[in-house]
């Protein structure tokens, strides 16, 4: 019942009944040939070493755990409604279900994966009691660890770790008497006057039914999602609360390639993958099937209707209602790492189809440290375990809010989160933050923000509001929520690279160096790609050969400068309101939500044109002559249908026009490309100097010396104090009162 194979078949079998599936016909439906097959063997080996596989002896222990856990919810639901007067005889069949979803119940999961799981319960079981009694229960049984409720959050969740297996626990209340063991929760008419939470709370488990409808040969689709979601954990693009892709979304990009290869074998799909999504139009939306016309009053992702949909920059829609958008957290600076990942694994995925690299090649992570020269460093400290537990989710479901905000500013670039938090350093005490007390605190834990900047002579970046504004509302969160406790600490400061080894690992630098290095040896003789994106190398090579003075002349004020060192990034564009804008959807058919013929997103080539269109694969048999483009506009132009008279239309062409300035600040393909894989000894000789001055405002208090920015929150008096220490032996400190801001010079 728990298991994560599909429980039933549909749509299992070979190509030989091939059935169309998702908004298009495919684009091939070629059978597999013999070095298809031999390409997936050596594709799966590869996964071997990454622990993406369990045994039998695992699994079973998941069901074993799943099964006393649907024992005890049904003894729950037994002991809360006798408790309510209802008579024994009753209460016994009142049943109640463990349903399961995610990962797991897609049959991807991973050793030491955790658990998604809903509890289903009848009507007359309220949510204050499986908060109430049921967390309590958990927290009686022997098996059961780390126990804790989470019931303010958007979709509340129990979690614990029972008999070591991490489970996050929903919970849905339906409207029904009886809650039967072979209940199935696809049926629409279940969401029937059921509040926003539960049904929240049930979308989780439609959704994953739904993926499992709609993919033509699970057994090709799991493991091609292995893969992927592999790739996308090493190069640190798989976190959905820090604007990457979740679970779910990697698990719908492979569905419709799937669905666009249905007689595709693995190592195929995973080749098609980045062939269709590195040419993808965004922010066109994927969808695996035409959405529900389903009227029971809940909100549906329709940018017609919905403002804030027009502005989601990678929408994927789910395909059970109410429709949503599962990636509506992408930034613009996300969406731009995303792109460069995705074209890098389209080039290296061709040379394995080649022979010239093997499938340990995909799963190389990429140096992130030695990619940028500017870096922002959370440091977030609490006293105790089960206080920073807590204290680390919340301040990483807030660090996106902190890079929205360095995207507004226009000297930015792109500000590339990294999704691993990294643990303090046992050996540098720059890590270490000082409790009330004046001791420091036992727990500590960082984040780092790799920061691009504009190439322009004399730079000066104002990183004030955008830093307080994030810890301020972090602070504010925390005090609502009563969470805050005495020791809890979140500390930003501004760090260059050569600064980085008093933070983190000496060992763990070195390696992302070797990485580095090897990544421009390797890509030394690769040309660029779609979408302006480049490699590490290739844009190390174009800035080598390109004249330093170009920046002031010929160069936009948007290409990266020297001091930047950013990555290689497709589409840099500016200010992010201006992205955003030139971004979003252009409804000018009454017939969809998304212009046909008329506005595209802006290709880096020349900031004007639209990106090219997918090759089409004359080099292989059977494949259809059809683009990406062509792809995610024929979808966009079915799934919706105006049913008012276009009023919906006409609104959103207004709110998304063109910026004329746009073609101007992008600049030629490749200037915004810092790859900043050379030697560090000469980046940082020639580097600019963090040039830091503060402002000391109410319970803000600022001193200021000459290369970190620090702001920091604290829970012992509820203020918050920007610290600015010094990098030189001059420590020259600037009058707190008489600063303004806290700015970054980057000449």
């Amino acid at each position: 019942m728990w298991n994560s194979e599909r429980s039933h078949g549909n749509g299992s079998g070979g190509g030989s009944s091939t059935r169309t599936l998702g908004m298009t016909s495919a684009i091939s439906t070629a059978e597999p040939k013999p070095e298809d097959f031999q390409k997936t063997k050596e594709l799966e080996k590869s996964l071997e070493p990454y622990n993406v596989f369990e045994t039998e002896a695992e699994l079973n222990h998941r069901m074993e755990i799943l099964a006393k856990l649907n024992t005890l919810v049904k003894q729950w639901v037994r002991d809360v409604s006798i408790a309510k007067n209802m008579p024994e005889a009753m209460a016994e069949k009142l049943g109640g279900k463990i349903y399961t979803f995610g990962s797991y119940r897609l049959g991807v999961h991973h050793k030491g994966a955790d658990i998604d799981a809903l509890c289903v319960a009848p009507r007359n079981i309220e949510r204050s009691d499986y908060f109430g009694s049921f967390f309590e229960l958990l927290k009686q049984q022997p098996e059961v660890t780390e126990c804790r409720a989470v019931e303010e959050a958007f979709v509340p969740v129990i979690k614990m770790n029972f008999d070591g297996i991490e489970i996050d626990l929903l919970f849905a209340r339906l409207a029904l008497k009886e809650i039967p063991d072979n209940f199935d929760l696809r049926d629409d008419m279940l969401l029937k006057n059921l509040d926003q939470k539960s049904v929240r709370s049930l979308n989780g488990c439609r959704v994953t039914d739904e993926i499992l409808r709609l993919v033509p040969n699970i057994d090709n689709f799991r493991l091609a999602l292995r893969t992927i979601k592999l790739w996308a954990k090493r190069h640190g693009i798989y976190s959905n609360s820090l604007g990457y892709f979740g679970g779910v979304s990697w698990a719908m990009l492979v569905a419709r390639t799937c669905q666009l290869y249905p007689n595709a074998v693995a190592a195929t799909l995973v080749h098609k993958f980045f062939l269709v999504f590195s040419r993808w139009k965004w922010p066109q939306p994927v969808l695996l099937k035409q959405p529900d016309n389903v009227s029971l009053g809940f909100q549906v992702w329709d940018p017609r209707v919905t403002v804030q949909d027009r502005f989601h920059l990678m929408p994927i829609i789910t395909p059970a209602y109410p429709q949503q958008n599962s990636t509506f957290n992408v930034s613009s600076s996300t969406r731009k790492v995303m792109l460069m990942e995705f074209n890098r694994g389209m080039q290296i995925t061709d040379d394995i189809m080649l022979g010239k690299q093997l499938w340990d090649k995909l799963f190389e992570a990429p140096s992130f440290f030695y990619r940028y020269r500017h870096f922002i460093v959370l440091l977030v400290s609490s006293s105790n375990a089960d206080d920073h537990l807590e204290w680390c989710g919340l301040v990483e479901s807030k660090i996106r809010y902190l890079i929205l905000n360095l995207e507004r500013n226009q000297h930015i670039n792109l500000a590339h989160v990294n999704p691993k938090c990294y643990e303090q350093h046992e050996q540098n005490s720059a890590t270490t933050l000082n409790g009330a007390d004046g001791k420091p605190t036992p727990f500590c834990s960082l984040w780092f923000i790799g920061l691009e900047f504009e190439r322009s002579e004399n730079l000066n970046v104002d990183l004030t509001d955008s830093i307080q504004s994030f810890t301020d509302s972090v602070h504010k969160h925390a005090v609502h929520i009563k969470l805050l406790k005495d020791g809890m600490k979140i500390e930003a400061r501004h760090v260059r690279r050569k600064q980085l080894a008093q933070y983190l690992d000496p060992n763990l630098l070195k390696r992302e160096r070797k990485i580095s290095d090897s990544y421009t040896v390797s890509a030394g003789g690769s040309g660029g790609n779609n979408n302006g994106s480049a490699s590490p190398a290739d844009a190390s090579r174009k800035r080598k050969s390109t004249d330093p003075s170009s920046g002031a002349s010929g160069t936009p004020a948007t290409a990266s400068s020297p001091a930047a060192g950013g990555a290689a990034v497709p589409g840099s564009n500016g200010s992010a309101s201006k992205k955003r804008r030139n971004d979003s959807f252009d409804g000018a058919s009454n017939s969809s939500f998304c212009s046909t013929s008329s506005t595209v997103v802006p290709n880096a080539n020349d900031g004007k044109s639209p990106p090219e269109p997918m090759a089409t694969e004359d080099s292989t048999p059977g494949a259809e002559n059809q683009t990406a483009e062509s792809l995610s506009t024929a979808e966009a132009a079915s799934s919706f249908t105006n049913g008012d008279g276009g009023d919906a239309d006409e609104s959103m062409t207004a709110a998304s026009s063109e910026d004329p300035t746009d073609g101007e600040r992008r600049g030629p393909a490749g200037a915004d490309d810092e790859g900043s894989y050379e030697d560090a000894t000469k980046e940082e000789e020639s580097s600019t100097t963090g040039v830091v001055s503060t402002a000391a405002n109410g319970n803000v208090h600022n001193s200021t010396n000459s290369s970190s920015i620090t702001t920091t929150t604290t829970a012992s008096n509820g203020s918050n104090s920007n610290s600015n220490t010094s990098g030189s032996s001059g420590g020259n400190t600037t009058n707190p009162a008489a600063a303004p801001a806290t700015e970054v010079a980057c000449s």
